[in-house]
């Protein structure tokens, strides 16, 4: 019971940051139909700006600021630099670009920081709570991404559900030349889309960073995990991201822990394929607003 519960525990606390990367995916196909693919290099981008304010400052809270700003700004800075020239070709274009971006920033990287794997600090401790003398695999750092999840899913909720800016966001990504002639800046809208996105991407990989070792090609697993978690919850849904993340989480450590960690990454993609064969909309998003 002690070995599942513990397992449980783990599930969620890396279940939450599939659902922090799959938030990032599902914020920009809201806003653009688009998946962006080059998410784990941003998110690795970010991470390592965060490193370099934590080692020059020794303040973690600061490299923490600094990153949901790159992100911020890194997000609309591609957007209108190498998206909006394909916005409006072929969705393979975009595809393609994200690809190339993806490995550029990779390059970038390496460049700059080496491709030497670095230690990330954590905002709490990692030493797990102690309940009626078990010692339980979940510490204030994993709360801590936990809460911070919750809180940036229900305010992306209330920015499309209840907010002019939120309704501005899904017109000009369902139908760009009607929100035009509504008044909508498109291009605008389509920028701050990437920008929200490019800053919850940044928190995904704050979050998981502790837990591993930052590198170029460090976070290229957790974007497969969030997109998994993003098509198993609904590309369309912010809620579906961050249930599909935590039931994701909960089943690759269930296998992990009973069937061994080389079957995760396998388990993943078996998710992905069940959900695509059987509801390809998600758990959480109507088969009609996917097809729109």
């Amino acid at each position: 019971m002690e070995r599942f519960l513990n397992l449980t525990l783990t599930g969620v606390s890396s279940g939450v940051v599939y659902a922090a990367a799959a938030l990032a995916l599902v914020l920009i196909w809201r806003s653009t139909r688009i998946v962006n693919f080059a998410q784990g290099g941003m998110m690795m981008i970010t991470t390592f700006v965060a490193y370099s304010v934590v080692r020059s400052t020794d303040s973690y809270w600061a490299g923490f600021a600094v990153a949901l700003v790159a992100g911020l700004v890194l997000g609309a800075v591609v957007e209108r630099l190498v998206i909006r020239p394909v916005e409006d070709a072929p969705p393979l274009n975009a595809v393609i670009v994200t690809l190339g971006l993806l490995i550029f920033l990779q390059a970038i990287a390496g460049m700059i920081w080496g491709g030497e794997p670095r230690s990330f600090p954590v905002a709490f401790g990692i030493e797990g709570y102690d309940v009626a003398g078990t010692r339980l695999l979940f510490s204030s750092s994993d709360l801590f991404a936990v809460l911070a999840v919750v809180v940036v899913m229900g305010l992306l909720v209330v920015l499309f559900r209840a907010t002019p800016v939120g309704l501005r966001m899904r017109a000009a990504a369902f139908a760009p030349e009607t929100a035009r002639i509504l008044g909508v800046r498109v291009g605008r809208t389509l920028t701050l889309g990437w920008a929200l996105a490019a800053m919850v991407g940044a928190l995904a990989g704050l979050l998981v960073a502790p837990s591993t070792f930052v590198s170029p090609s460090a976070f290229d697993q957790i974007l497969v995990f969030g997109f998994a978690a993003a098509v198993l919850g609904g590309l369309d849904s912010p809620l579906g991201a961050v249930v599909g993340g935590l039931l994701l989480g909960l089943l690759l450590s269930y296998l992990s822990g009973y069937a061994g960690s080389e079957v995760v990454t396998l388990g993943a993609l078996v998710v992905v394929i069940v959900v695509l064969m059987v509801r390809p909309s998600g758990l959480f998003t109507s088969g009609a607003g996917r097809r729109v």
